[in-house]
Order: C-alpha cells, then structure tokens, then sequence
C-alpha cells in the first residue's frame, strides 16, 4: 500500500459494512468532517529551493519526552471493531514507531493489558468527563499505576452528537444492534458484547456492578448516561487533585476556550473538533490552529492538531503553522483492521517517509527548519496578470 487512501481501500474489504461506517461517519450534514480533509489543500507550499539535504531526523519532544516522529494516534473507541486485539495492536503499531498512542475510555481491552502489550510505548489515556467522578477517577488512577504518561481529557462532548448518514447512529442504534444479536460466531459479534461490559469501568461504583447484573444493555445505556455529564472547568480543577500526570485539553477551537484551559493547568491541548463527530459546522482545525498557537505563544503550554491528515504533506502543513506534533485516527484504525499492528505501523511509516521527502522538496531537513514561511493560504494569493 502506497498511500492511506490504499488502506483506507483495503480496509473496507477487510471490515463489515456496519463497522466502517462508524469510523467513517460525521455527525449533520458532514460539513466539519469534510472540511477538515478540504481545508488543507487550501494551504499552498512556498519552498525554499537548492538548500535541501536528506532529511534524516524528524524526531521531537512532547511533554519532555522524546518521539521518533512528530505523528501520534488519537484515541478511537471501538478499536475492537477492526482487530480482535484492539488496542493492545494499535499501542504495539506505535511504539514500533516511537511514538504516541492515545487510548480510548471507551475501550474493549483493559488500560493494563494495553500498557503490558506496549512496556515501552508513550501511552497516554483519554477519558470523559462522566457524570459521577468516581468514575473518571477510577480511569485516571488506573492509567497512572499502569505507567501511563499523560490524560487526556476530551472536553468537546457535553453531549452525543447527531449522526444524520446511513450506518451508525449513535446509541440507540447501538442497542438495537446488540439486541438483534443471534448467532455470535464471529469475532465482530463477540465484539459487540466485549464493547458493552465496558471493562475500564470496572470496580468504581456500585452502580456499574447493578447495570452489568442486568445485562449488556443496561450497562450500555448507564456509560452511554454517563457521558452526558454537562461539566464545567472547575471538572478539570478537580480532576487536578486526584493525579500527578500531566492533563491534556482535547477539543479546543477558540482561542478564548484555548486561554480557559491553560487558566485551569493544562500542560498542552490539541486542536480539535472531534474529527467532525460532534457538532457540524466548526471550521476546519487546521485553519483555526495558526491563531491559537498565536495566543498560547510563551505561555509553555503545547500546541498539538487533528483532524483530516492524510498524507505527510498535511503534516507538514501543521507543523509549519505552529503545531508542535499531529495526531490521526481513522487512518490508524483502517490500519488495524487490515494487518493489525503491523498495519497501524504502516500507517505510521506511510506518513512518515511521505513528510520526509515533502521536507526535503520544501527545503527542510529537519523540524527546526520548518516555520510558517513554507506555507501559503490560497486567499493570500494575488493574479498579477
């Protein structure tokens, strides 16, 4: 495969139809998930020519840590759905690579099970804000005695968005699935029922024990209420007191929620809009990212995106506008439902030689090299004809 348009291709055969369509679809008309592949051809190179030498070392540092390269995974729920190993595959495709993996809360596979699949991987767990905190602190305190590097705290979600588009529609047609499960001989059947036990829930409050006591269903439908938890940032103040690990704001569009996640302490926020799973009509990260990494600039919280990346060329585009290091989701998880890890791996390499020859044609040979001058937004051109 010589692109993640290849495996995105491979991916669909290898996958049902009901499956793909969950990774797949965004919520409305689509109009966030499709500007967020859109917005970066809006972005034109300016390159530096007859400087260029063999780009060999793309590594940096986030959060004092060192990665091989500057492309992560973001957290997708669901992993299960691609590969009976889940994410305990997509944190070996990453360490591989020396580089970030973000598990999902909404996970078929125990936060410890992933960290033993991964000993020297740069893990760090995502986690809602649920409605009863036990809850969220049972997630975070795992992750940290599991030796999980940071949390990362999606604040996007208040609410489930509304999937408009044939296939997965949210919970709803999540249990009907489930209920018209007869014959489980297929691991994505199986899997189902694996996603409904909710195993990184276990043990924090009676409640879950009573839901799980009534069947998958219910359990399913306790998490599911759970994450309408409507929270406030004094929910991240809180979240503060009860780990060491460094918080990560997941969901920032504006400068000013930007401004209110450093005021809280968060060590870095990523750009993002939910690959366009939340609410429709944002503007595309990329666009929104140069005027945020504006407004942090001295503050030493770091800048990170996702969202559209499919090529190494969108990440060079990233990192020239200011971000410090790029995350990708659905091309990881098509990945994983080709050649599991491997694939994930794959993914990884396929976007890596790609910025490094990208790097090389704009006349960069490493990241430092990189700066805002390599870029151009279509709008900015004039015809002088």
């Amino acid at each position: 495969m010589r692109s993640i348009d290849d495996v995105e291709e491979e991916a669909k055969k290898s996958l049902p139809e009901w499956m793909m369509s969950y990774y797949a679809t965004g919520t409305g008309d689509e109009q966030t998930l499709e500007e967020n592949k859109a917005a970066y051809k809006r972005f034109l190179f300016k390159p530096r020519i007859m400087c260029a030498d063999k780009a060999t070392d793309i590594s940096t540092s986030v959060l004092g840590r060192r990665v091989r390269i500057p492309i992560g995974v973001s957290p997708t729920a669901l992993q299960g759905g691609a590969h009976p190993r889940a994410e305990m595959a997509t944190a070996e495709g990453a360490e591989r690579c020396g580089t970030v993996m973000i598990m999902s809360s909404w996970s078929q596979v125990r936060i410890e099970d992933v960290a033993k699949s991964a000993p020297n991987g740069n893990l760090w767990m995502q986690t809602y804000l649920n409605k009863d905190r036990r809850n969220t602190q049972n997630i975070v305190e795992r992750a940290e005695k599991a030796g999980f590097n940071a949390i990362v705290v999606t604040v996007d979600s208040p609410c489930v968005g509304i999937r408009k588009k044939k296939g997965y529609q949210g919970g709803d047609q999540f249990i009907k699935t489930l209920k018209g499960i007869n014959v489980r001989d297929t691991w994505q059947e199986l899997f189902l029922l694996s996603l409904a036990r909710f195993v990184n829930y276990e043990g924090a409050v009676d409640d879950i024990a009573k839901a799980r006591a009534s069947g998958d269903v219910k359990l399913f439908k306790y998490v599911w209420d759970q994450s309408l938890s409507y929270p406030k940032w004094e929910y991240v103040e809180w979240l503060k007191t009860v780990t060491t690990l460094p918080l990560i704001m997941k969901g920032i569009m504006t400068v000013e929620n930007a401004r209110e996640a450093v005021a809280v302490g968060a060590k870095a926020v990523i750009v993002s809009n939910h690959g366009g799973r939340q609410l429709d009509g944002l503007p595309s990260t990329i666009e929104v990212l140069p005027e945020i990494v504006d407004a942090l600039r001295g503050s030493g919280v770091e800048v990170y995106v996702d969202g559209g990346i499919r090529n190494g060329s969108d990440v060079l585009k990233a990192l020239a506008l200011g971000a410090q290091f790029v995350f990708c989701g659905r091309p990881a998880v098509w990945g994983l439902g080709t050649n599991g890890a491997d694939g994930v791996a794959e993914v990884l390499q396929i976007l890596e030689n790609e910025l490094k020859v990208t790097m090389v044609l704009c006349g960069c040979t490493k990241l430092t090299d990189i700066d805002r001058s390599l870029v151009i937004h279509e709008s900015q051109l004039k015809c002088k004809l």
